[in-house]
């Protein structure tokens, strides 16, 4: 299990198809299916690392406004879905199984240094951090350099591989929308990993790792898992759906 399993399947903000996102119970659910990782992200909200994505809480929550706004009390009474409180990233870690990965994904300013300095007390865990904020994402490495890193990309640009090089990074996160044989081969060249998000289809999944994708994020592990995708027969082609 974690990083090493090839396909590297990865459970997006846990099972977020089929559990409210970035909580306690959703990574469980994600465990159970028996991802390789799970994926979370994180914001600073008074000195501590909190899992929430966005930085209002209308989506995700039944609070409302920004977050920065509110002290981590206040914060921490509302309900994240099912009951769920937004979880801090010390309380997911503790409930990480063993020989489950972690990608921690850096949201907003900031979250840079405090990540690096947590981890540092975690160094037996296989995590990997990642960004779209590629100057966070630069600033963690240099703090933490034992970390692997992966730059985000929702769109193809020409500096793409020179922010690979320059970060070291294990691994590059690219959108589904964007991935193409070429840069697949490509991400080979450059003897990095590539990770693919969102797949929510089983034959989207097929095709980019038989692409030569590492692997995938995924917001329903329970259909896009370890198993089936490494015994293809036992699924139609025309057995994807959502």
């Amino acid at each position: 299990m974690g990083f090493s399993d090839w396909p590297l399947v990865i459970g997006h903000r846990g099972a977020a198809g089929l559990a409210p996102e970035n909580t306690l119970p959703g990574f469980e659910l994600a465990y159970q299916l028996g991802v390789s990782g799970i994926e979370l992200d994180v914001h600073l909200v008074a000195n501590h690392l909190v899992v929430i994505h966005d930085d209002t809480l209308e989506r995700t929550t039944n609070g409302r406004g920004k977050f920065a706004d509110l002290d981590l009390a206040t914060l921490r009474r509302f309900d994240a879905g099912n009951g769920s409180t937004i979880p801090l990233l010390e309380e997911v870690l503790a409930q990480l199984p063993p020989g489950v990965g972690v990608n921690i994904e850096l949201k907003g300013s900031q979250t840079a240094e405090p990540t690096a300095k947590f981890l540092a007390a975690y160094r037996e865990l296989d995590v990997l951090v990642s960004s779209f904020e590629h100057r966070e994402l630069t600033h963690f490495h240099r703090l933490n350099p034992q970390v692997r890193v992966a730059p985000l990309f929702h769109r193809w640009r020409r500096d793409v591989w020179q922010t690979v090089t320059a970060l070291d990074a294990w691994s590059i996160n690219l959108s589904l929308k964007i991935v193409n044989q070429t840069i697949i081969e490509e991400a080979e060249n450059q003897g990095v990993k590539l990770l693919i998000y969102t797949v929510n289809d089983l034959s989207e999944a097929r095709r980019v790792l038989g692409l030569g994708a590492t692997g995938l994020f995924t917001d329903y592990p329970d259909l896009v898992t370890p198993d089936v995708l490494t015994d293809l027969s036992l699924f139609p082609d025309d057995n994807a759906h959502r």
